[in-house]
């Protein structure tokens, strides 16, 4: 039988066992909300998209029904697919790294003391600030062959003649992929640079004052010093730019819609085109450029060692 202590004893467990349920559950109360956007903007979309990969539509955007991984069988057999994927990966490779290296310079620049200094960090923003669309529409009216402001320079540069073929940049598949680059650069450079400028002030001055104390010169210094200590800030920035330049569109769109031809799409672009044919191929394609940045991203960080100073 139960004597009257230990009924006493278990009284004061129950509740003591709720308090403690409802301590775990507090937690919920700041993260849920966060939990329930990420569910919302992120997971749902993903959820309807590999849905939408495996349906078959009709081109008004009807619903007839699942047709397995039809979708993938068409998208694979695309002729143009390959060359397309082959872009992509020169369009991510290029930019990105051009951007970073660009940005480093830019940042070690902006983060001297100079007259103007913050002015010019004003400056800085104002690309990545502008709509990207906005600049794109802005770069190819500069190209335009004959009247085109950066023609013009070149022709009274002595440098191209800008009622020649040769002016129109953008109407050829090497030229207009290459100025598709430069763009992206230019708008990328800001967000990159800031974000690097961050990193190098926290670098602390006593860090310095010490590698001067021992004779260390401005390159090893640097090399030895800032750059390891830059780390954390160019793991997020190369990250961040990675995803951002997979996924760009307007740039592309805007200045030469993908062609001549696909000569110059990426996935991002190809997917938009297969949408007016097949939405359902379109949706395969996308399911592919998620899983494809997702692969890279992780192989990033794999290959950086991102978490390397921690496990140290």
């Amino acid at each position: 039988m139960t004597t009257h202590t230990e009924r006493g004893r278990l009284g004061r467990s129950r509740p003591a066992r709720s308090r403690s349920v409802f301590s775990g559950l507090a937690p919920l109360a700041w993260i849920g909300p966060a939990i329930a956007l990420i569910a919302f903007a992120v997971l749902w979309p993903v959820v309807k998209m590999v849905q939408s990969s495996t349906t078959h539509w009709s081109r008004y955007g009807v619903n007839l029904g699942s047709n397995g991984t039809d979708n993938y069988n068409k998208l694979f057999k695309e002729q143009d697919l390959s060359g397309v994927l082959e872009r992509t990966g020169i369009w991510v490779v290029v930019v990105v790294t051009l951007t970073m290296v660009i940005s480093l310079g830019v940042a070690q620049l902006f983060n001297q003391k100079f007259p103007g200094r913050t002015v010019a960090r004003w400056a800085l923003i104002a690309p990545w600030a502008a709509s990207v669309m906005m600049t794109s529409i802005i770069f190819k009216w500069m190209l335009y062959p004959g009247y085109g402001f950066i023609n013009i320079i070149l022709n009274d540069l002595g440098l191209v003649d800008r009622n020649s073929p040769t002016a129109d940049w953008l109407g050829h598949s090497g030229s207009g992929f290459i100025w598709e680059m430069a763009v992206a650069i230019f708008v990328s450079i800001p967000f990159t640079s800031y974000t690097v400028i961050a990193g190098l002030q926290t670098v602390p001055a006593e860090v310095y004052e010490a590698a001067r104390v021992d004779g260390a010169s401005k390159v090893r210094t640097y090399f030895s010093i800032t750059l390891p200590l830059l780390r954390p800030a160019l793991l997020v920035a190369t990250v961040i730019n990675v995803m951002n330049v997979f996924n760009s569109f307007p740039i592309i769109w805007e200045m030469t819609h993908g062609g001549p031809g696909y000569d110059t799409s990426t996935t991002t672009v190809f997917m938009w085109i297969l949408k007016r044919q097949n939405i359902g191929e379109s949706a395969a394609l996308s399911v592919v450029n998620f899983a494809l940045v997702i692969v890279i991203v992780f192989a990033f960080l794999k290959v950086s060692k991102w978490n390397s100073e921690g496990e140290a």
